[in-house]
């Protein structure tokens, strides 16, 4: 649901009733920050005054409370620890509903553990679903992506009256579209730009680029400009004498910290008028309350990543975005802050709308891109861990049986039993892991590794591996020189890890005084000045790694920030209406699928679904559903093309699992076929049950139906494969009018 139109209070009301009705006692409230559990818990004391709560972040001896509620992280910790008279109180029956806000930034990775641990219904919320590599919240739900159970959009949300609309104020500066380039200065700019950038030799950058504004250059005169035209055209409270509340997106720290001060020297009347919160700060959340007081100041809020999702304060009018925001679904949160209903706030009339200034070219960004994905990031020893498992699986090639190359990947297998033998089997995220933690507790399941053991040992052990007591510069180190040689094994340059070494050697030879760095110095100079790097092969990365890895904690930490005032200007500005319609959850999707999951006991779905050919009639029934009363011929099309409709109907339900077994019974039942074979027919009948049919046969040339080889080699007799081949069309077949 969107932001504002109120998640905490529709997930309140079904806590309510299933209480009432004895169908839940304990229920988990997980959030991924203490200011998003706090307001939680905040909302269910102010609507359920009887329900007993506790927060676990706040209250470390209050553990019986019928409503808990706790960030991942706490939460995680505290499972194998709290005991009562009777042994571990938060058994996996403890919890009869677990609550996941914000759920589609925080459902990755090994807080996913907690999950599969409670045996609980889940209810996950979120104002921006998103379906992305390795961070499948849908997945989790067991939803098909991009399909929520229920979605409540921006757009229908501000029709119906329960949101507020926006205008954005897109303003391009030049500093921050071009860069700093000396030839375009005042002269007085040019003077301090020569006493700023010359160097020892006295040379001068001919520019500077654009993503250094705000990183390590903070130009006062840029700020200025924004706090300007904030100042200038936002929103105001109070007949006009006010700005009405305001969050002003930093790119980090020292940039936010920049703008408070560059607006104290310019508004010195002003006075607590704005304030930084962000996560350097000791005590965020009473400053958080502060701000969503409309009675106190600050009017603005300059945070960092802090207010960027979950905070709410109805009052804010102003967003202002003085950084750039790759992923569109964080961009669509921060959006959120200011959606909120706000009666009579201003001089008497309700808040209508807000204003967003975008000074770095996020709605153009959006405009033309889909955005990135967030990275799924793994801990550093996780990823050393699966890095280990896919160089030890390609050292298994005849090319690599050289004794030294032998005795490496015997090494690398060592260290990760070693690893893995390690792992508290007692932990709860662990024993949901146990069948491949012992599976590769011993060595002997390392003669033969397959790419489907990397994909286990990256997918169900990398994320439970335990730090190491080692410097984090030299696990860094021994990852980069992992990923080269992966690469290498592979076939390929990996060129920007390449550049990362010779950075970092680099770096290391510039503080050659240290005796450990000297005792180097030939193998550093090798890399640096010779083709070393290019002609190496494992033995010699690997060398490479062991001799430096210890040094890289030797590298100064470079952090040279430049405080500059040159005279900057507004480009152009430009006020767009809000294009709601860009919302990435399409209604007329939505609700087909929706009604094709909720109606799977009507006869033409369920004869899809049991692989029952369908007749013409039963093409009308499902056109008159999906064209009339779900939506229109018109809606259907512009979504799914000419997809038949019973392919997009099987394509949602699936297959039921003895219907599929069933239409392949001849291959499966006959007993002059090899296990390979019968491997392979049983992973289509998965791939079918799962996604209805097998319309594309490319799919057979991949894992897991090449894990025994490929169709010529698995069925040396082709008759046999013909016949699976006809039976798959068949299955296709009857989901199509006769």
């Amino acid at each position: 649901m969107a932001t504002g139109s109120g998640k905490t209070r529709t997930v309140i009301a079904l806590c309510d009733v299933l209480l009432q009705h004895g169908w839940v006692k304990n229920i988990l409230f997980l959030a991924d920050r203490n200011s998003l559990v706090t307001q939680a818990k905040r909302s269910f004391v102010n609507l359920l005054p009887d329900l007993s709560v506790t927060n676990l972040c706040e209250e470390k001896d209050n553990y019986t409370a019928h409503c808990v509620f706790s960030t991942y992280q706490t939460m995680y910790n505290v499972i194998d620890s709290v005991q009562d008279e009777e042994g571990k109180l938060f058994t996996c029956g403890h919890f009869d509903l677990v609550i996941c806000d914000e759920a589609h930034r925080s459902v990755y990775n090994k807080y996913r553990d907690i999950f599969n641990y409670f045996d609980a219904p889940l209810v996950g919320l979120t104002a921006t679903p998103k379906d992305e590599i390795d961070k499948n919240t849908y997945e989790i739900f067991e939803l098909e992506n991009g399909v929520p159970t229920y979605g409540y959009e921006l757009a229908q949300a501000v029709k119906d009256g329960y949101l507020v609309d926006f205008l954005s104020v897109e303003t391009k500066l030049k500093f921050i579209e071009q860069g700093i380039v000396y030839d375009e200065l005042s002269d007085a700019d040019k003077r301090a730009y020569e006493d700023t950038f010359e160097d020892e030799n006295g040379e001068l950058p001919e520019s500077i680029a654009s993503s250094a504004l705000n990183e390590w250059i903070f130009n006062e005169d840029t700020i200025r400009q924004v706090l300007n035209t904030l100042m200038t055209h936002g929103l105001t409270i109070d007949y006009g004498s006010k700005l009405g509340k305001t969050i002003i997106f930093a790119k980090n720290h020292i940039h936010a910290e920049k703008i408070l001060e560059v607006f104290n020297k310019e508004y010195p009347h002003l006075p607590g008028f704005a304030k930084v919160i962000d996560n350097y700060m000791t005590y965020a959340q009473s400053a958080i309350d502060e701000f969503s007081d409309p009675k106190k100041l600050p009017q603005i809020a300059i945070s960092v990543d802090m207010l960027d999702t979950g905070i709410d304060v109805p009052e804010v009018l102003n967003l202002v975005f003085f950084k750039k925001v790759m992923s569109k679904a964080k961009f669509w949160q921060m959006i959120g802050r200011g959606t909120r209903l706000c009666p009579r706030l201003l001089d008497g009339k309700d808040k209508d709308k807000f204003y967003i200034f975008d000074f770095c070219g996020n709605f153009e960004f959006f405009r033309m891109n889909k955005g990135r994905p967030t990275a799924n990031m793994i801990a550093l020893q996780g990823a050393i861990f699966h890095l280990k498992a896919q160089i030890a699986f390609k050292l298994q090639d005849l090319a690599y049986q050289a004794t030294d190359l032998i005795s490496f990947r015997k090494a690398l297998v060592e260290d990760m039993v070693g690893k893995v033998q390690e792992l508290n089997r007692e932990n709860f995220a662990v024993r949901q892991h146990l069948k491949y933690a012992e599976l590769y507790s011993n060595a002997d399941n390392y003669n033969a590794l397959t790419y489907e053991d990397t994909l286990l040992m990256g997918q169900e052990l990398a994320p439970l591996i335990t730090p190491e007591e080692d410097d984090a510069k030299a696990m860094r180190f021994d990852a980069l020189i992992y990923g080269i040689e992966l690469a290498y094994l592979a076939g390929k340059k990996y060129g920007k890890a390449r550049s990362d070494l010779f950075k970092k050697v680099s770096a290391v030879a510039a503080v050659a005084n240290i005796p450990e760095i000297m005792a180097q110095a030939e193998l550093i100079g090798k890399i640096l000045h010779t083709d070393y790097v290019e002609n190496a092969g494992i033995n010699e990365f690997e060398h490479i790694r062991e001799n430096l890895r210890d040094l890289m904690k030797y590298i100064p930490q470079t952090s040279v920030c430049y405080d500059t005032n040159f005279d900057d200007e507004i480009l152009s500005v430009d006020w767009n209406e809000s294009d709601l319609e860009n919302d990435d959850l399409k209604n007329y999707k939505a609700k087909a699928e929706f009604y094709v999951r909720q109606h799977m006991d009507n006869v033409v779905i369920a004869k899809l679904k049991s692989n029952v050919p369908l007749t013409a009639e039963d093409v009308q029934a499902l056109e008159k559903i999906l064209w009339s009363e779900v939506g229109t011929k018109q809606d259907y099309e512009a979504e799914y093309g000419q997809k038949p409709l019973g392919e997009f109907v099987r394509e949602i339900v699936g297959l039921d699992m003895n219907a599929a077994k069933e239409a392949f019974a001849q291959y499966l039942n006959d007993a002059s076929l090899d296990s390979r074979q019968i491997y392979f027919v049983n992973q289509i009948v998965e791939y079918i049950v799962h996604n209805g049919m097998m319309k594309d046969l490319s799919v057979l040339q991949e894992a897991p139906f090449t894990d025994y080889g490929s169709i010529v080699e698995v069925f040396t007799d082709l008759s046999v494969w013909a016949g699976i081949r006809q039976a798959i069309e068949r299955v296709n077949a009857n989901a199509l009018a006769a």
